[in-house]
């Protein structure tokens, strides 16, 4: 049946698909399935642009990083600190070792000298005459004055105003110094120097002498040498200047009071106040007389003797 002056049934269309007298029917109750394409209208005005929102995986990846390098960080710093608790290690044992080297080091040395000690002792000492002359030598003078001609030394500490003070017999300077006079002339190599008398003790045998000129100074020895000692003596005997004779301890003696040590080495007038030195190269005494009617028979003041009496030791 055939209704007229109506639309046709919603879906439904000519078999030809053409138009029966009226527009195609529509679904009046549905949206396209799909949106149209190309981008959607804005709701808002047109000068504006909404921005999407940081995504969450950015942060993510920002912490996984920071995590990373803190745990790179923990490591290399445990990693220093296990190196330096192994080197201050290394450096203790290190310590320890040097330590315990240096002790035995010092203990060998002191075995050493002691066997250097007795082997001294039972020898009497080695005395090497041309290296201890050598030495000496230089600090060693004649002394001369109107009157007299001996031998001195410079001894001791330096005096306190400069100079060098030097030690002799006072029975080589005893004429000047009874008539008053205290300029003497101490000489050696063919060079002449002044100098004045400035301590006597005639009970002693013993002057003190000073120059304004700086010599070296000779070591009086700490020990008493032993009986059997080699010695070596330095003076100007009949004014013969660097004149060396050699010999031994012979005895001590004691003579009108005063202690006096007993040696064999050769000496003449003008040793008098001349020095006695040991294999050291130290003072052991002063040369102050010989026996006349005989040989290899000579006496020193001890250098105790000269410290006890003169302060310049």
């Amino acid at each position: 049946m055939t209704q007229t002056g109506a639309f046709p049934a919603a879906g439904v269309s000519p078999a030809d698909g053409s138009a029966t007298g009226g527009f195609p029917a529509q679904p009046t109750s549905a949206w396209p399935v799909s949106a149209p394409a190309g981008p959607a209208p804005h709701s808002g005005p047109p000068h504006l642009v909404q921005h999407p929102q940081q995504p969450a995986a950015g942060r993510g990846r920002s912490g996984v990083l920071a995590l990373v390098i803190a745990v790179v960080l923990l490591v290399v710093v445990g990693v220093q600190a296990a190196f330096i608790i192994r080197l201050e290690s290394r450096l203790d044992k290190a310590e320890k070792a040097a330590t315990a080297a240096k002790t035995t080091d010092e203990t060998r040395l002191k075995a050493l000298e002691d066997r250097a000690d007795k082997l001294e002792a039972k020898t009497g000492g080695n005395l090497d005459a041309a290296a201890v002359a050598e030495s000496v030598r230089p600090s060693v003078f004649r002394v001369t004055t109107k009157y007299a001609t001996g031998t001195s030394f410079a001894l001791g500490k330096a005096p306190s105003g400069g100079g060098t003070n030097l030690i002799t017999n006072y029975h080589v300077v005893q004429e000047a110094y009874e008539k008053g006079e205290r300029d003497v002339s101490i000489e050696r190599t063919n060079q002449r120097f002044p100098a004045k008398i400035i301590e006597a003790h005639p009970d002693k045998d013993l002057a003190l002498l000073h120059t304004d000129e700086e010599f070296a100074r000779l070591v009086p020895a700490a020990q008493v040498p032993k009986v059997g000692e080699p010695v070596l003596v330095v003076g100007a005997p009949l004014g013969l200047e660097d004149t060396v004779t050699t010999g031994v301890v012979s005895a001590f003696r004691s003579m009108s009071g005063e202690d006096l040590m007993q040696f064999d080495a050769a000496i003449n007038p003008g040793n008098s106040g001349g020095p006695v030195f040991n294999a050291k190269k130290e003072v052991v005494g002063v040369a102050t007389l010989k026996a006349r009617e005989a040989e290899g028979i000579g006496l020193a003041i001890p250098i105790s003797v000269v410290c006890q009496t003169i302060s310049i030791c």
